[in-house]
């Protein structure tokens, strides 16, 4: 029977001494040994690691790889912690960022509850929660609370929310790396940075899978008054993940997006078939909706035992699926991030991922949903979607090898994040100034806070800043006897129903005409259809029977074809850690280090861009300009990342035109940019560089994108965030046009008697720091100044240039238009 070292058994760890050891009779530990033996299970040394420093009242993070035991790690001490009190009330809050994983989690703890015989409760409240659950959980809480960062900030928002904390022992933050990084993270900062003060004794833990800024992601985590004490617990075994591709018979067409993919169909048929089941993951939820229907149209026989998953769907057919995942009775599921994470579905063997994940950390993440648990090989097949993405195969198998994580970088000084936060402690109990700006500074994102810009949230939540102070709408907040309060009943309904920063299009309920829900679309896509057009969404054919409010009623349709939903929000960019394995892989290529099984069968595509053009070298920046019957062809290739090329198109453009008249077509994709006119440019090494210069680049860039319009686009989420406009009230929401109309005259008030308005500043930011990633859009600049420019001018369209180009004709055209048209190119260029 194996031992658990865990509990106060070792005082020293590590060489560490560890803090009040405790007796290892007062935790219990045997009974823990025998339940882990009864279920053939072994403790990982990390695990043992972590309930020590538990157990010693440490905080801190655990990072091991996907399907390791990194649950058990931190349930099995919080859980046992929860015995030891006679307090009535939540001892553990269990904090999860997908509503898929807090039904695994619980699976876990109820699992481990009634294994060991503890009279615990544990309970989910999320969003799904219903109204009559959410009441039963206000008047009999549970001992353990899985939740989400919203509901903590409903919680929060509640006139009594002590009651919630007041017991609390810890709070685990799961999947901490898909948190950090985003608004998300920041409204968990800000959480915890009151929840210290409830429950002084409070234990901070995270999980998080390898990312490359661990230690500030614990850092992060804990707060700035509790970092210098916190210990990271890292696993020592690696997971063994097996990457195959599904290969094309051959590569002598010329690749556009999405050609090849459906294509391969027939080879992704076995795959499914030897397995016992498969989760095939899509970058996108049109890309859900689409393969589930052409696997089921190649494969009818798997009606039934195949379904698919998105964050659009119902919570009732969520489950559903869920459920028959875990049990067994699906044999595939195609689903996108909303099974990202953490979900522990055993029957699963393999993983399929349809098209580049643009990012080595997703790519692993998703390859961890099969062969988990402890011990296990993950197998996960990559289907290309165009012939170049199999250079991305090849890079991202050397990335899993090398372990070369992306880092998350921490959002900073999002005021939209704070202003709600206040509004949210001002609608409970209220808060004095001064001590909410003492925790307000413990968090990462708020640490450099200047008084000035404190004083501006604090006028803004109560006079609605200079430009709208004359406006009583905006005045929501007031300070009585010091402390700042909503007293006003409207204001604070409206906040509680806001409350979170995931922002989107205005959503129509999609329900049958008897009043069941399927799910929700944006209004975009349905506001297009007229009634009787057919469509699919949730596996099903749909005929729009009318549009009732913010509901699109429907019924079934035996119609073969129908449209497609589009989201917004569609294409991952590619990382740079991705970047970088891609060049190095370019650059093996270009010295004749060919030795990926991807890069040998795309041998014939390789050969057709040495033919006309070139493959550059990690010293070369490859141009290639030519003309067609379009006009002169002007493409730039610094495999950098869709974002970074849709600025630099827009610089080099504006540099051009800035000397002559002349109009451009951009385009761009994660390999380069295209600039197409219908005049021909002078194009040598010194124009290039003239082009590429890094003077002025900021103000070049931001004018040769029009950046004012894309912070007026941005400025919509960060209004709605902070309670500047209003979404509306559940199944009365306001029409996305109105949401963007009302936010458009606030920012135009904003930019022309309010420049200082941190709102409106922060838009701007947001543009240079995440559409334009103007940090690595720098050091790209001054990488490809640096490289020597290899200028070619090829008879035809290359094998590079050409997935760019029919990006640009896609946006312009129908789908059958353009796929006749691209399909006759395809012959031509060949």
């Amino acid at each position: 029977m194996p031992k658990i070292e865990g509990f106060g058994l070792l005082t020293k760890f590590g060489g560490n001494e560890l803090h009040n050891p405790l007796d290892i009779q007062d935790y219990g530990i045997r009974q823990i040994e025998d339940w882990f033996d009864s279920r053939n299970w072994e403790p990982f040394a990390f695990q043992r690691e972590s309930w020590n420093h538990y157990a010693n009242g440490l905080d801190g993070l655990v990072n091991a790889p996907t399907g390791s035991g990194k649950t058990y790690s931190l349930l099995v001490p919080a859980l046992y912690g929860a015995t030891l009190t006679s307090n009535k009330g939540i001892k553990v809050i269990w904090i999860t960022p997908i509503r898929a994983l807090a039904k695994e989690i619980k699976l876990s703890a109820d699992r481990l509850i009634e294994g060991m015989g503890w009279d615990l409760i544990c309970s989910i409240r999320t969003g799904d929660t219903s109204a009559a659950d959410r009441k039963k959980f206000a008047k009999e809480l549970p001992d353990m609370m899985i939740t989400t960062p919203e509901t903590i900030h409903v919680l929060l928002s509640q006139k009594e929310y002590r009651k919630y904390f007041k017991s609390l022992e810890s709070v685990v933050v799961d999947e901490w790396h898909e948190l950090l990084g985003s608004k998300r993270g920041v409204l968990m900062e800000l959480a915890l940075s009151h929840i210290k003060s409830l429950a002084p004794s409070l234990r901070i833990w995270g999980i998080s899978a390898t990312i490359g800024n661990l230690e500030q992601a614990r850092d992060i985590l804990l707060g700035a008054d509790r970092s210098a004490h916190g210990v990271t617990v890292k696993a020592e075994h690696r997971k063994d993940i097996k990457v195959k591709s599904i290969l094309p018979k051959s590569v002598d067409t010329m690749p556009w997006t999405g050609h090849l993919g459906i294509k391969l169909l027939e080879d992704l048929l076995p795959v499914i078939e030897k397995s016992r089941s498969v989760l095939i993951f899509t970058n996108t939820r049109s890309q859900c909706e689409i393969w589930y229907n052409r696997i089921l149209e190649a494969a009818p026989e798997l009606a039934g035992i195949i379904a698919m998953h998105h964050g659009s769907m119902s919570r009732d057919l969520r489950y559903w699926v869920e459920d028959a995942l875990y049990d067994g009775r699906l044999k595939a599921v195609v689903c996108t991030s909303s099974l990202d994470l953490g979900v522990d579905f055993s029957p699963v063997e393999t993983i399929v991922q349809i098209g580049g994940p643009k990012g080595v950390s997703r790519f692993i993440q998703r390859a961890g949903r099969s062969g988990h648990k402890p011990g296990a090989s993950s197998e996960i097949y990559f289907l290309p979607t165009h012939s170049l993405e199999l250079i991305e195969a090849a890079a991202l198998r050397q990335a899993v090898k090398d372990e070369y994580h992306e880092s998350r970088e921490p959002f900073l000084l999002s005021f939209d994040v704070l202003v709600q936060y206040l509004l949210t402690r001002a609608v409970s109990e209220g808060f004095v100034a001064n001590e909410i700006l003492e925790e307000i500074r413990t968090t990462f994102c708020f640490s450099d806070i200047n008084h000035e810009e404190w004083e501006w949230c604090l006028r803004f939540i109560t006079q609605g800043g200079d430009a709208l102070q004359a406006y009583p709408e905006y005045r929501k907040v007031e300070e009585i006897d010091g402390v700042y309060k909503v007293t006003g009943r409207a204001i604070a309904m409206r906040h509680r129903m806001s409350i979170g920063t995931i922002v989107g299009d205005s959503l129509l309920d999609v329900r049958y005409q008897r009043g069941s829900s399927i799910g929700n679309i944006e209004e975009s896509f349905l506001s297009r259809l007229s009634p009787g057009e057919v469509f699919w969404f949730a596996g099903r054919c749909l005929e729009l029977v009318r549009i009732e409010g913010m509901a699109a009623i429907v019924k079934n349709s035996s119609k073969p074809k129908g449209k497609i939903p589009v989201w917004s929000g569609g294409r991952f960019p590619l990382t740079s850690n991705m970047s970088d394995m891609l060049r190095m892989k370019l650059n093996e290529i270009a010295q004749g280090q060919i030795k990926d099984v991807e890069l040998i069968r795309m041998q014939p595509l390789l050969d057709l861009q040495r033919e006309r053009s070139a493959i550059p070298g990690k010293d070369e920046l490859l141009v290639e300009y030519f003309e067609s019957e379009e006009g002169y062809h002007l493409v730039v290739f610094p495999f950098e990342g869709r974002l970074v090329h849709e600025g630099m198109a827009g610089l080099v453009a504006w540099r051009i035109a800035r000397e002559s008249s002349i109009s451009f077509s951009m385009a761009f994709n994660d390999y380069g940019f295209e600039l197409l006119s219908d005049q021909p440019l002078e194009v040598n090494e010194d124009r290039i560089a003239e082009w590429l210069a890094l003077e002025n680049l900021l103000d070049d860039t931001t004018a040769g994108i029009n950046e004012s319009e894309m912070a007026r686009r941005k400025f919509r989420d960060i209004a709605i965030i902070s309670g500047l406009v209003f979404r509306g009230y559940p199944g009365v929401p306001v029409r996305q046009r109105h949401l963007q109309s009302n936010a458009g005259l606030i920012y135009n008030v904003f930019d022309q008697y309010e420049v200082h308005n941190l709102l409106y500043r922060q838009a701007h930011q947001e543009v240079l720091n995440q559409q334009l990633e103007m940090t690595r859009f720098r050091n790209a600049i001054w990488r490809m100044q640096n490289q020597r420019v290899l200028i070619t001018h090829p008879p035809r369209p290359t094998p590079f240039a050409f997935p760019i180009m029919t990006d640009r004709m896609r946006e312009k055209m129908s789908t059958e238009s353009v796929e006749d048209m691209l399909n006759k190119l395809s012959l031509d260029y060949s």
